[in-house]
């Protein structure tokens, strides 16, 4: 299974330089837990549920007054649309995050997420065991000759 079939097209962005109320609005707007943070267009960033709590609890100020740059997680992780679900899991893993932002190219084309391997696991695993049955059955071929 790829990245493509499984990532959240909906993809909330927010200015480096605007507030971390501005960024929850648009999160509860588009009911999603993240934003890509962009510094005149340019993806750089993200900011989660979790760093919008972290940042007031650590500064015990309004949300209006916190800026988005002061609580964004960097650098920003990615993953191409044709990267396995396994590749994606392991990305995150390796960087310690529960997002991954997917590029094609230059263009941000949607988020992946640990809920999104979550909701497809099935799917994903009846893929790996598709292919390590492939694998198998190939490196078999090989020993008879």
């Amino acid at each position: 299974m790829r990245v493509s079939d499984i990532l959240s097209p909906s993809v909330v962005t927010v200015d480096l330089g605007a507030s971390l109320a501005d960024a929850v609005g648009k999160m509860l707007d588009d009911d999603v837990g993240s934003a890509v943070v962009t510094d005149d267009g340019v993806p750089g960033a993200m900011i989660t549920e979790h760093d919008v709590l972290d940042a007031t609890y650590q500064t015990d100020e309004p949300l209006s007054s916190i800026p988005v740059r002061a609580a964004a997680s960097a650098p920003l992780v990615t993953i191409g649309p044709s990267a396995s679900a396994r590749r994606a899991a392991e990305e995150m893993d390796d960087h310690g995050v529960h997002r991954l932002v997917v590029v094609d190219g230059l263009d941000v084309v949607g988020v992946v997420s640990t809920t999104d391997l979550i909701r497809n696991y099935t799917g994903i695993r009846e893929d790996e065991r598709k292919r390590a049955d492939a694998e198998y059955e190939w490196l078999t071929r090989e020993e008879m000759r």
